[in-house]
């Protein structure tokens, strides 16, 4: 046998190989793919935890979708959904039937021209950075339980996406300001909210929202405010405990810890968002005078007096002895 009758045989046993490889690379066993896919598709219709194959420590990772989850799903996507715009849009309609009825709450006696002060510049910055945080806060976690459903459609995936994701920054790194006023808040103002008798009378009488030139006695902070306080500084805890274990989600523990934080997180803002709508009502549109307190710091002294006549004594009788202390020559 020849040099070339050799060479030309090995070339034609290569080619016969490279030519057979790929039809057996191609070779498939459609029963076992079929029955594979019929047992996926079983599952999925079950209530049985489908898993993968992990090769990292976390064995955790591998579990695909649990029936637990399934119910949490279903719980975030429709109950929530349905609470949290009921929260939201219900208030809003009481309000706008309220303000049908009631009209906008004037200043009986009219406008004074004398101002007293009210609230100091530390405290409303207290006040203003606790409201803006929380109305970010309110507004980005909003959207994501009703986001795809109802923002979705309106603005395109684009917009929704980029809306979103600065959204999460935002209600991520605004929850520790939040937090922080929150604190201000409440050491700045719990002496002023203690429940005392004088709120009684004042929950007798409606707090003159109801009735004309209706003006029950009330300190620094009425029997409404002080439920409202009370509401944004227990609400307001609830929210930042959650918040930090979904942040942390080692922290919280077993998934199913973290879903139930992420439960109470959810129904506690829906709750706090429809009482901080009432809220900015009275403080805005509702009631004459009343953004002066929160705006400038001093308030009309005539809407003092028909709304917070014991606090306006008690200043006016502060006033007095300091200024008997300043006149009285010293010895």
């Amino acid at each position: 046998m020849t040099y070339l009758t050799k060479l030309l045989l090995a070339l034609g046993v290569v080619l016969a190989f490279g030519l057979a490889a790929p039809e057996v690379q191609a070779q498939v066993n459609p029963t076992e793919r079929s029955v594979n896919e019929d047992a996926l598709f079983q599952a999925l219709g079950s209530n049985a935890p489908i898993t993968g194959r992990v090769t990292i420590p976390d064995q955790a990772a591998g579990a695909l979708i649990k029936p637990e989850n399934k119910a949490w799903a279903v719980l975030q996507g429709q109950t929530l959904h349905t609470l949290s715009i009921w929260a939201v849009v219900g208030m809003v309609a009481l309000l706008a039937a309220f303000y049908a009825v009631r009209g906008k709450i004037r200043i009986d006696s009219g406008p004074s021209g004398r101002t007293i002060l009210r609230f100091n510049a530390i405290e409303r910055f207290a006040h203003w950075t606790l409201a803006s945080t929380f109305i970010i806060l309110a507004l980005s976690g909003l959207n994501l339980i009703i986001g795809k459903t109802m923002i979705l459609p309106l603005i395109g995936e684009n917009a929704f996406g980029t809306l979103s994701a600065w959204g999460k920054i935002a209600h991520n790194f605004l929850a520790w300001p939040f937090m922080a006023a929150l604190i201000m808040i409440f050491l700045l103002w719990v002496i002023h909210n203690v429940p005392s008798k004088i709120d009684l009378e004042w929950i007798k009488q409606g707090g003159g929202l109801f009735k004309k030139g209706v003006h029950p006695p009330a300190r620094k902070f009425n029997a409404g405010q002080k439920v409202i306080f009370w509401a944004v500084i227990i609400g307001g805890a609830g929210l930042s405990w959650t918040g930090i274990m979904l942040l942390f989600p080692a922290e919280a523990g077993a998934p199913a810890d973290w879903q139930f934080f992420q439960i109470i997180h959810a129904l506690i803002a829906a709750g706090l968002s429809a009482i901080v709508i009432a809220h900015i009502y009275i403080g805005s549109v509702g009631m004459e005078g009343a953004f002066d307190a929160m705006g400038s710091g001093e308030v009309d002294e005539n809407w003092a007096k028909e709304h917070h006549s014991l606090w306006v004594e008690e200043v006016k009788t502060s006033q007095s002895r300091n200024n008997a202390q300043a006149s009285t020559p010293a010895e």
